[in-house]
């Protein structure tokens, strides 16, 4: 089968997934055991967000837990033993072409005659003065990569959820002292405000309800405070850095030009096989509207988009 637009010498790959985290890689275990070629792109950490998270203790069959870059590392292998091919590239534009979905990969077009989209989420962002300024050099989004950088160091963290209030546990590990700052009402489970509750009690975080950070300041090009509000006052919260987790969004701004359905907040839609509006292409994890952003759901979804792909692909030989 070839693509009308296409020469007979441009190459049409069997599978392109988009992303190379839990889902994807599963994914790819899955089709590869099966012979069906196929290219992971990622454009960032092989293994996602679950890479650059410090412990995992939810995904089963590791009672003790397991580190997201051990857990990453093993979907990777596994993979590549089956024959995946990881490539590191960004992609811009996917369209349906003739029969086939073409990619623009590095501003290279690449076809495929099915894609899967696993391309998660990334960090919210504060959008305040000094944040862009600042990234990686005070301001942070990761605690496993960059908590190291602040021994003997206070820290501002931001965020009530999950992510939030375990990063926040994480780094009091290398800081003296670290202010969470919590814009409305803790999210976190109970589990994780318990643990909170313990260091708190020992005086290693403080929560501050009710706050709004307006500014990431810095002397001498470092960061030194933020500052906020707080029930309509102005606070300022000395600092060496400040870790935001505020929630994630969906990496879909390459579909909008795509043909392939969104939903209000940029996740994508898909039927019952995983399968999106546009004809070949898949969708699995954390970028899928209705998932549950958890790893081990992610992981599962991958292996049923694999299922859902191999049997797109075999009525494309019957056709």
């Amino acid at each position: 089968m070839t693509n009308k637009g296409a020469t007979m010498s441009e190459e049409i790959k069997e599978v392109v997934m988009i992303g190379a985290g839990p889902s994807a890689l599963t994914a790819a275990i899955y089709t590869t055991r099966e012979d069906i070629d196929t290219t992971l792109y990622e454009k960032a950490t092989i293994g996602g967000l679950a890479a650059i998270t410090d412990q995992i203790d939810n995904y089963p069959g590791f009672a003790e837990g397991v580190s997201g870059m051990t857990l990453a590392s093993q979907l990777q292998t596994q993979a590549e033993r089956f024959g995946a091919h990881i490539d590191f590239g960004d992609i811009t534009d996917l369209k349906r072409v003739d029969d086939v979905v073409e990619l623009l990969v590095d501003n290279k077009p690449v076809r495929a005659k099915a894609v899967l989209i696993a391309t998660g989420s990334d960090y919210k962002k504060l959008g305040i003065p000094g944040e862009v300024e600042y990234y990686g050099r005070g301001v942070h989004y990761c605690a496993t990569c960059d908590g190291a950088f602040y021994r003997e160091k206070r820290l501002v963290v931001v965020g009530g959820g999950n992510s939030a209030v375990q990063e926040a546990i994480f780094l009091t590990r290398y800081t003296t002292h670290i202010d969470l700052l919590v814009r409305s009402t803790l999210k976190a489970s109970d589990v994780l405000q318990r643990e909170l509750q313990k260091f708190v009690e020992e005086g290693k975080i403080s929560v501050h309800y009710g706050v709004v950070p307006t500014a990431i300041v810095a002397e001498d090009t470092k960061v030194s405070r933020v500052d906020g509000v707080q029930n309509g006052e102005s606070v300022s919260y000395e600092t060496d850095g400040i870790f935001v987790f505020i929630g994630l969004k969906p990496n879909t701004d390459f579909l909008k030009e795509s043909g392939v359905e969104l939903d209000d907040v940029g996740l994508v839609k898909t039927d019952t096989t995983l399968a999106t509006s546009v004809p070949g292409v898949f969708a699995s994890g954390d970028v899928r509207s209705g998932a549950t952003m958890q790893i081990a759901s992610a992981v599962g979804e991958g292996a049923t988009a694999a299922l859902a792909i191999r049997e797109y692909l075999e009525t494309l030989h019957r056709a």
